[in-house]
């Protein structure tokens, strides 16, 4: 195996001083091409380099033809000269050469992953330096060659996440990053529609991959970092944030608009308030995948609510179901969920407004502490204080700890637990006599955090952010930490079997 690599390694410099030294030799670009298809991977990678620096270089020299490429067929008319047929044919070499390395992007080694696609970025380095398409508009930038790159970091059937973190670099480019984004967008769509609509995981995988590992500027001062600069810098598209939002949006928009894997809404759902909604012209436009993600169920539903509620808070969406919906999240499973911990941070938060109306904070008081009945103490020791930083927001809501009619004259508690509209639940017609419940918990530290609700609750509210975090494993290593105060009991030391004096048992056995 060495012998064959030193053998192709000696074939490829020789093709490569041979194509540099004379035309005539040009024919030697074959062998580079290839040794490109070779299945040994250290022939692979050598071809790669000769092909980096053969191409390279003929960029550089102009040794390519620019305008409209014709065919090969075509090139042999006499209305060409030799150079230029020269340049046709080398031109074809090129792209060929191209399409082999986007090809290798898929290679089963990740080295030759990384060589192809260090080298395509260095094409369109050089293609944006020297453009061999002419446009109408005097800038111009190798978008065909960068699709390559964008269909190769987002294959269909294998996972390029490693492959995609290696890009990230070329994405600090302003104009890199702009294009990606168009091409991206043109992608997903050509890709879904041909998918009919159907999920396709590992390609949505690749795509999120992709888009979120884009970090967009906050101002125009900010886009300064150009692959190639231009003399007319600042007339160009890509120099203007308005353009590169719009890019972001239209993106986003068209990987959002198709149904994703389950994993996937959390994912979009944890980073969507902070590194997609600033950056787009139009947020409200969301609202569509907030609303399908919504429906999904679990802690994808409370994700998708703290976007809408992002969207009326900042954006003037409105959205009249939204506590309606939030309201129907509460159900036993909360205390159980493994975000658990989220879910309270943002219930408190879409909580906070001390101008939401009593009957809506009662019905979320009630519909938790009627919860707590059958919720583990590390759920109560959250959900109690919950409910007292509740009544400290809304005093009018205290009716419900200070209800004039004792539990015991009420017959029936009139709250409705099966009705989903809290306006309609009749909440503040009952009282909280689950926490009164509480108060005779098997666990000291529930019981004495219900028995708060018989003293007068102070202005300050209660600090959640330590249980939160708390778990029924810490609570339990905590109890059997804790040292046993000495306690005096008065006894009569156990005498025969049954502890009797008298027993007959005691004049044949004793106690050793």
């Amino acid at each position: 195996m060495a012998a064959s690599v030193a053998e192709a390694e000696a074939i490829l410099s020789a093709c490569l001083e041979a194509v540099l030294s004379s035309r005539s030799h040009a024919n030697r670009v074959f062998e580079a091409l290839e040794l490109l298809q070779s299945e040994q991977k250290e022939i692979v990678l050598c071809a790669i380099r000769i092909c980096s620096r053969l191409f390279g270089s003929l960029l550089e020299q102009g040794e390519l033809f620019v305008g409209k490429l014709p065919s090969e067929e075509e090139s042999l008319q006499e209305s060409y000269s030799a150079e230029e047929k020269y340049k046709i044919w080398m031109r074809h070499r090129y792209n060929s050469c191209n399409n082999c390395l986007a090809q290798l992007m898929g290679h089963q080694s990740f080295q030759v992953k990384e060589s192809a696609l260090c080298t395509l970025m260095k094409f369109v380095e050089l293609e944006a330096g020297r453009p061999l398409v002419k446009n109408e508009w005097s800038f111009n930038f190798p978008r065909e060659l960068l699709k390559l790159v964008v269909e190769g970091l987002i294959p269909v059937e294998e996972d390029s996440s490693l492959l995609i973190s290696r890009f990230q670099e070329y994405l600090d480019h302003d104009d890199v990053r702009f294009f990606v984004m168009k091409l991206v967008a043109e992608n997903i769509g050509n890709v879904m529609q041909k998918a009919k609509k159907a999920p396709l995981p590992v390609y949505q995988k690749n795509a999120f991959a992709l888009v979120s590992s884009i970090s967009m500027p906050s101002n125009d001062s900010e886009i300064n970092n150009f692959l190639v600069r231009h003399a007319n810098q600042e007339e160009w598209k890509v120099s203007k944030l308005k353009e590169h939002r719009a890019a972001f949006e239209r993106m986003w928009l068209g990987f959002l608009k198709h149904k994703l894997p389950g994993f996937l809404y959390r994912k979009v759902l944890v980073i969507l308030h902070e590194s997609i909604l600033p950056h787009m012209n139009e947020p409200v436009l969301l609202i569509d995948f907030l609303t399908v993600a919504y429906n999904v169920g679990g802690a994808i539903s409370l994700l998708a609510l703290n976007g809408l509620f992002v969207l009326m808070l900042h954006h003037n969406l409105e959205y009249p179901d939204f506590y309606k919906k939030l309201y129907s999240l509460l159900n036993p499973y909360i205390f159980y969920m493994k975000y658990r911990t989220r879910f309270f941070r943002l219930l408190d938060l879409f909580l906070s407004s001390s101008h939401l109306p009593a009957y809506l904070v009662a019905a979320f008081a009630k519909r938790l502490a009627r919860l707590a009945l059958t919720a583990p103490p590390d759920g109560l020791l959250i959900v109690i204080p919950f409910i007292c930083n509740l009544l400290r927001r809304h005093p009018s809501c205290k009716v419900l700890i200070h209800r004039p009619d004792s539990p015991a004259e009420m017959l029936e508690d009139p709250y409705v637990m099966d009705e989903e509209d809290p306006s309609e639940s009749r909440a503040l017609e009952s009282s909280l006599w689950e926490i009164k419940t509480l108060e005779s918990h098997y666990h000291p530290d529930v019981a004495k955090a219900a028995a708060v609700i018989n003293t007068s609750l102070c202005e300050m509210e209660d600090d959640l952010s330590e249980v939160l975090e708390l778990t029924a494993f810490e609570m339990f290593d905590r109890d059997i930490k804790k040292e046993a105060a000495d306690v005096s009991l008065e006894f009569q030391q156990v005498q025969g079997l049954f502890g009797k004096k008298d027993n007959v048992f005691a004049q044949y056995f004793t106690l050793e």
